[in-house]
């Protein structure tokens, strides 16, 4: 897409400060209509006459920028009067990387070398007459020092609201990378929930805490009294240490620190160009007294819409299904981030295939993947290898020698390839996205195909394999299952969901059906025997387990050796409950859902947990702390849990011939340690709901479906049409 505008960027040194760009223009006449189209290298923010333009934040996103770049269109009719200036503040956030351990890797691979901060916009006037005119960013527009004095995605923003405005000059015209422009097409990035102080206090160190009660994704708005050159200086925690005091440890690099200095008289700031993962604010310097009215945490995060419920009666579990919807709100912010606090925030495609199912009870979220799936195929390039994280940033994309060592891709990780596209089709039942990435899938199918040491299955290579498992030998975040084990059952795993997706599409798949065939009889040759709790939990889920009822049997009787706990990481824990629940041990399921000591997902809560975290004890029943380095108090991964909840606790499933619940089936499974359990989900056909209680010894379901349904109580099967049904 072309606006016929230019490329500008800053005529002036503005030496770290925010770059702004204005053009003062009038309107000839009585305006129907007046649109802005507008994008930027790097976030913008831009306002007409003094007044934001729109109610998205940290515009334009973040896609492969190396390839695309998104563009927005704005309504600003409203906004415009005869005499007019446009003015657009551009930031670095992700179009800038800032340095760190994270990125020392990747300078070199997929990541453009950075344009400048620049701005390419065009202002359309449809007069009343008829007439139209348009008004395009170019050598015209004037650049400027902002009062945003520096804007970065980890160390955070520093703003002078007394900066009277420094050396102007016109903009100067450039050419930016070879990306193409293309409209909006992930949901927008907005402000949600807004949040008042739960508390104000100072620690045992002194210092002066504000605690918002709920670890969030976004920024604090403040609103004072102070006389100009009083300065507020604030950092982001997510906990408090074992004493009290604030933590920061676990942001590594990252400052994550806002820095303001005040004007004159009663004034309101909130950050215009990054974000921040925490649930305290310290304040380093403030003017005057602090009370909670001076404060308000802001959540950000894309414009998904809400469409899953669930609730019980037991508080606790009540507690982790808001911890899971608050971890993927605060995750969901553009890309499926890991965490949004430390120097990382990064779309790792592991966490997004483990949570991708969950993710799509939670919320509506087709158009959110359909958008990072397609910057997955970009960045995953005709060599067939899927990145470890999408955008890019970390490792090299073009180099085929590297990608042959079998060094580029994770199992379980580039597996989103598949995945991802095939749950969204579940959920939604659009054919159209499923169809835009069926090549993608192939790719990686054939991908794996390529580079394993042994035929049929896939060994060799390099793998993140059962990451943060319980049973890691020391000094290892690894799990100690095998990595060929994983990565040839995921390998199966995406082979079966390619050849449902080529049916779905009308796909000839005879050469994936042989495929998985001989993946099958090799692995089960390779791996007669299970020697984890993944181990066993991959073998039953994904099909490869010649005689899966004993291969559950085992794995139920591992676990109560265990001590009823999970031993399992990120490949293993997002299936554990289906594999136990499928073969008549929904009970462990259960208890396993149900423990409230370490480990389990009820003790982070007994912890004070409001988000999922990273490690079962990032704090440890002691009080002392997991690791310093990698300990994210907002970690959706293990979130998955609930869509266990969702399909087996309640019931609801889509039918894969149906798929977006054209048809469903419902078939609860009522625990006598739960009084009662409820979820509720808004598909594309209407609201399902599936409710159990016990009552006086018996069971009552209310179930609610909206399109045709099979509906299994107690072993007996009915076929009903959409209506409201108690048994």
């Amino acid at each position: 897409m072309a606006f016929t505008a230019k490329w500008i960027r800053s005529g002036i040194d503005t030496g770290g400060a925010c770059p702004a760009f204005a053009k003062a223009f009038r309107a000839g006449g009585k305006l129907a209509k007046a649109t802005l189209l507008i994008t930027a290298t790097g976030a913008y923010e831009a306002a007409i006459n003094g007044r934001r333009v729109g109610d998205y934040v940290l515009a334009p996103g973040w896609t492969v920028y190396s390839k695309r770049l998104q563009y927005q269109s704005y309504d600003v009719t409203g906004l415009l009067g005869e005499q007019n200036e446009l003015e657009v503040t551009v930031g670095d956030l992700w179009y800038r990387f800032p340095s760190s351990e994270w990125q020392k890797n990747g300078k070199d691979g997929g990541w453009p070398a950075p344009a400048p901060a620049g701005v390419y916009a065009r202002i359309e006037l449809r007069y009343a007459d008829g007439s139209r005119e348009a008004i395009v960013s170019g050598a015209s527009w004037v650049s400027r020092e902002s009062p945003v004095r520096s804007s970065q995605l980890y160390d955070g923003e520093v703003y002078d609201a007394t900066f009277a405005g420094g050396a102007e000059a016109a903009a100067v015209e450039f050419d930016p990378p070879g990306f193409a422009l293309v409209r909006q097409q992930g949901e927008i990035i907005k402000e949600h929930e807004r949040l008042s102080p739960a508390a104000i206090f100072r620690t045992p160190a002194g210092e002066t805490v504000v605690d918002f009660g709920q670890n969030l994704t976004g920024y604090t708005e403040f609103a004072v009294s102070a006389k100009a050159g009083d300065r507020i200086s604030v950092s982001h925690a997510e906990i408090l240490d074992r004493d009290g005091n604030f933590y920061t440890e676990n942001y590594r690099a990252a400052k994550a620190r806002i820095e303001y200095t005040c004007k004159d008289g009663r004034q309101t700031y909130k950050p215009k160009l990054t974000f921040f993962g925490f649930r305290y604010i310290r304040l380093d310097e403030f003017p005057g007294e602090p009370s909670p009215d001076c404060f308000t945490a802001i959540a950000v995060h894309s414009d998904i819409r809400r469409t899953g419920f669930l609730s019980c009666s037991e508080p606790m579990l009540n507690r982790l299904f808001s911890n899971i919807v608050w971890g993927q709100k605060g995750n969901f912010l553009d890309v499926p981030t890991d965490c949004p606090q430390r120097d990382e925030r990064l779309g790792w495609t592991g966490d997004a295939q483990a949570f991708a199912k969950a993710a799509s009870y939670n919320f509506d979220v087709e158009r959110f993947f359909a958008k990072w799936l397609q910057d997955l195929a970009i960045d995953q390039r005709l060599a067939g290898f899927v990145p470890h994280v999408v955008p890019n940033v970390l490792q090299k994309a073009s180099l085929p020698n590297a990608l042959e060592k079998g060094g580029a891709s994770s199992a379980a990780w580039g597996d989103a390839a598949v995945i991802c596209p095939w749950q969204m089709y579940l959920a939604y039942g659009g054919r159209e996205l499923l169809s835009r990435q069926y090549p993608s899938m192939r790719r990686w199918v054939d991908y794996v195909g390529s580079i394993t040491k042994k035929e049929s299955l896939w060994t060799g290579g390099e793998h993140f394999g059962d990451w943060l498992g319980l049973d890691s030998p020391p000094g290892s975040y690894k799990g100690a299952s095998r990595e060929d084990f994983i990565a040839s059952a995921y390998y199966a795993h995406s082979t079966a969901l390619l050849i449902k997706a080529g049916r779905a599409l009308g796909k000839d798949v005879s050469k994936y059906e042989s495929l998985l065939g001989r993946i099958a009889r090799a692995f089960q040759k390779e791996f007669p025997e299970y020697l984890t709790q993944t181990e066993h939990v991959l073998a039953i889920h994904f099909g490869l387990a010649p005689d899966p009822q004993k291969a559950a049997d085992d794995l139920a009787a591992m676990i109560e050796r265990d001590g009823s706990q999970l031993r399992t990481g990120f490949a293993g824990t997002p299936y554990i409950l289906h594999a136990l629940s499928r073969y008549g041990h929904s009970r462990l399921a259960y208890t396993l859902l149900l423990r409230k000591e370490y480990p389990g997902w009820l003790y982070p809560v007994s912890k004070g947990a409001t988000t999922i975290w990273e490690h079962w004890d990032g704090i440890m029943p002691d009080g002392g702390l997991w690791s310093r380095d990698m300990n994210s108090f907002n970690h959706y991964a293990y979130g998955c849990v609930a869509d266990w909840v969702y399909e087996v606790a309640a019931g609801i499933t889509p039918v894969e011939e149906a798929p977006g619940f054209a048809k469903l089936r419902v078939e609860p499974h009522p625990d006598e340690r739960l009084g009662w359990l409820e979820a509720v989900v808004e598909t594309r056909h209407g609201r399902a709901r599936s409710r159990w209680e016990h009552v006086e010894g018996r069971v009552r379901y209310e179930i609610d479906v909206p399109s045709p349904a099979v509906i299994s109580i107690g072993g007996a099967e009915r076929a009903v049409p959409p209506g409201s049904y108690v048994f």
